[in-house]
């Protein structure tokens, strides 16, 4: 016998030692080892072998396997071993260094359970269920032995605690990818996007990891009562940007400035000299708005409302009111267009209608028809 085997039959085993086992026997629950300079064998129990619960030995070890193993009882020419306890004290401390330098661990989703999801890392590790996605899932199974990315988010040694995210990593993920499309945007760039949310003061629109805003203001020519009415989430929509804020990480945008406006082309659509139906939308002193055209207002000045004068507007018209108007003039540069009610009115006849004579008095003169009837107020 040489030296070295003198050694190792001299060699003491006790309760908390680590030693090295070889596999050679493995049955549904339990592990039968060979351990090299110990007098007799070491068994492993199926709940010492993984911090997950496992149904089968075979499902984790093998005849042959070497194994990392802590003597947690000796007993009369028998060994209780725990490869579990050695897993779990070289698993703290890595997870330890990971957790205070924000490591993401990647590593396969060994389980799902009610509320989440479980992963060995030497230790059992659960990730809750709102901490999976930053988005709502319906069900978890289709993540049972799926590889994911991880990062711790609390650990309690003393307690056996280990709680991780793939959440977080997504939103490091996206933050990264905001902050840098943040710096490639440019105002009055025009992109494509997708309407993520309404809200009453505009529609919130995702343009490739970022949601801009789109105020109410800013998504028609024409006034606009409701968002939803023009918009519904998950339309794809052109818009312009109109400014980056990088510091608070905000970006405004327009659908109403890629559209054509509503001035334009103007004098072809509404010519001087045609006539269109409009519609009455504000009355002031000195005449009256009309809508011709969606966005396009023409003013009737109060000298061509009427033939009769009047002394204000509101006289003859009212706001909503449907009327016909003439396009006296068409100003494309100043944006404005003169109108007129009175120019399709017929004029009434103003002039003093001439007397007519009856038939019986015709050859007569108007003064022998007076003086006849003077004369008889004198008698």
């Amino acid at each position: 016998m040489s030296e070295d085997m003198n050694l190792d039959t001299q060699r003491e085993f006790n309760e908390g030692d680590r030693v090295t086992g070889k596999v050679v026997k493995v049955e549904d629950k339990s592990v039968t080892v060979e351990i090299s300079g110990a007098p007799f064998d070491g068994v492993i129990p199926i709940s010492e072998i993984s911090s997950l619960h496992i149904e089968k030995a075979s499902d984790i070890v093998s005849v042959g396997d070497e194994l990392e193993l802590m003597i947690t009882k000796v007993e009369d020419d028998i060994y209780v071993l725990s490869k579990r306890k050695v897993d779990a004290v070289d698993a703290w401390d890595s997870l330890e260094e990971k957790f205070n330098t924000k490591e993401t661990i990647e590593t396969e989703v060994k389980d799902v359970v009610k509320g989440g999801l479980v992963v060995d890392l030497g230790v059992r590790g659960f990730i809750p269920a709102s901490l999976v996605e930053d988005h709502f899932v319906e069900s978890f199974e289709e993540y049972k032995g799926r590889m994911m990315t991880f990062k711790i988010v609390e650990m309690d040694k003393e307690k056996n605690r280990l709680i991780l995210s793939h959440r977080a990593v997504i939103q490091e993920e996206k933050a990264a990818q905001k902050g840098a499309l943040l710096e490639e945007l440019e105002d009055g760039q025009v992109i494509e996007g997708t309407v993520q949310r309404l809200a009453s003061f505009g529609a919130f629109v995702d343009i490739g990891g970022i949601d801009g805003l789109v105020h109410i203001s800013q998504l028609s020519h024409n006034h606009v009562e409701k968002v939803e009415d023009v918009l519904t989430v998950g339309d794809k929509v052109t818009v312009k940007i109109l400014s980056v804020d990088l510091d608070s990480e905000r970006v405004s945008l327009s659908i109403k400035e890629t559209l054509e406006g509503p001035w334009e082309g103007i004098e072809d659509k509404v010519p001087k000299g045609s006539v269109v139906e409009g519609t009455v939308k504000r009355l002031v002193s000195y005449g009256a708005f009309v809508e011709i055209l969606p966005g396009v207002e023409g003013l009737v000045h109060i000298s061509r409302i009427s033939h009769d004068h009047i002394g204000t507007p509101n006289e003859v018209l009212e706001e909503g009111q449907k009327v016909d108007v003439k396009v006296l003039d068409v100003n494309v540069e100043e944006g404005r267009l003169s109108l007129s009610i009175k120019d399709l009115i017929e004029k009434e006849n103003e002039s003093i209608h001439e007397y007519k004579m009856p038939e019986e008095s015709q050859g007569f003169s108007i003064s022998d028809v007076i003086g006849d009837q003077l004369k008889k107020f004198t008698e």
